[in-house]
């Protein structure tokens, strides 16, 4: 397969099989309409502008549609774009399947399975262990498939399990340097934080938001799914109360999407700990879109900042 579209520079000309991720229509100034179009592969994506599109390019278009393109890639603003010659629907003969264009966790979700297995075997709080076990197993399959966000974070197949693993390793870091924390509750938290986003996005291939993640969202989605389990396990300890607390607290603050803000010591680690990892991801991401000595595009989710790479950086 050639290289993937993150690996061509301006001024590059692109002959590629490509998924479309989103595709939205607008008018142009001359009042004739467009379409905005969004490649994705492995490797990242680019935006495009197909002029005078019609309506039958628009069904033909759209989300989850692999296409053929031949273009150029140009900096427009100080973020590369495609300029469109050609495109053309993939046909059956072109052998190319949507999973050849989707990014995923570097690793497996039978790894990844183990690993937070071994978690929830390791607490030993009787009501939290049931809850989470209960909650995990009741949206397995879903969690180890789903991104973590439509974008920002971990935007990718099995991006919301990869993003929880990594937060049960750091957390196993910082339990190990404040024995004071209670490591059943930091858990539990962890892989409770997000599980909402199974309800409140559209699955793995051309995520978006659901009515009910537009209307309720994954944090009030997830505090129902806690009660329920509650009483379907007959389960009414104070852990439930405060397992609800971590589930929303977790984003900080009112502004930043929290009913509440932290007000148990778990609960303001699980929030520094999600940040740590969400921001990690964001800036490895646009970090590796650049060569030494030079910036990276501006990164909305980090106050819009444009991030130097230093030059022995390897």
């Amino acid at each position: 397969m050639s290289k993937g579209i993150l690996h061509h520079e301006v001024g590059d000309q692109v002959d590629l099989f490509m998924l479309i991720k989103s595709s939205t229509k607008g008018t142009a100034s001359n009042g004739k309409p467009f379409l905005s179009i969004v490649f994705q592969d492995q490797t990242g994506e680019i935006e495009a502008k197909l002029w005078d599109a019609s309506d039958e390019d628009e069904k033909m278009y759209c989300a989850e549609k692999i296409v053929k393109i031949l273009g150029d890639v140009q900096n427009y603003r100080g973020r590369t774009q495609l300029r469109l010659k050609q495109i053309r629907p993939a046909s059956s003969t072109d052998t190319v399947t949507i999973s050849d264009f989707l990014a995923t966790a570097p690793v497996s979700k039978e790894e990844m399975m183990d690993k937070i297995t071994q978690y929830i075997f390791e607490m030993k709080n009787a009501n939290i262990q049931r809850i989470t076990r209960h909650l995990l197993k009741k949206y397995q399959n879903a969690f180890f498939e789903y991104p973590a966000a439509t974008k920002n974070h971990h935007e990718f197949v099995s991006g919301l399990a990869y993003h929880v693993v990594s937060m049960l390793d750091l957390a196993k870091a910082i339990a190990g340097l404040y024995p004071s924390l209670d490591k059943d509750l930091l858990y539990a938290g962890i892989m409770l934080h997000d599980l909402g986003k199974v309800m409140e996005l559209s699955g793995p291939i051309s995520t978006s938001y659901t009515v009910e993640g537009n209307l309720i969202g994954h944090i009030s989605i997830m505090v129902n799914e806690i009660g329920k389990a509650a009483e379907e396990l007959s389960i009414n300890g104070e852990e439930i109360m405060v397992l609800k607390h971590l589930v929303l607290s977790h984003h900080g603050k009112a502004e930043w999407g929290s009913p509440k803000p932290p007000l148990i010591k778990e609960a303001e680690i699980l929030h520094y700990i999600d940040n740590i990892d969400a921001k990690m991801n964001m800036l490895d991401r646009a970090l590796e879109r650049v060569k030494p000595g030079e910036f990276t595009e501006r990164v909305f989710a980090l106050d819009n900042r444009s991030f130097y790479k230093p030059t022995f950086h390897k």
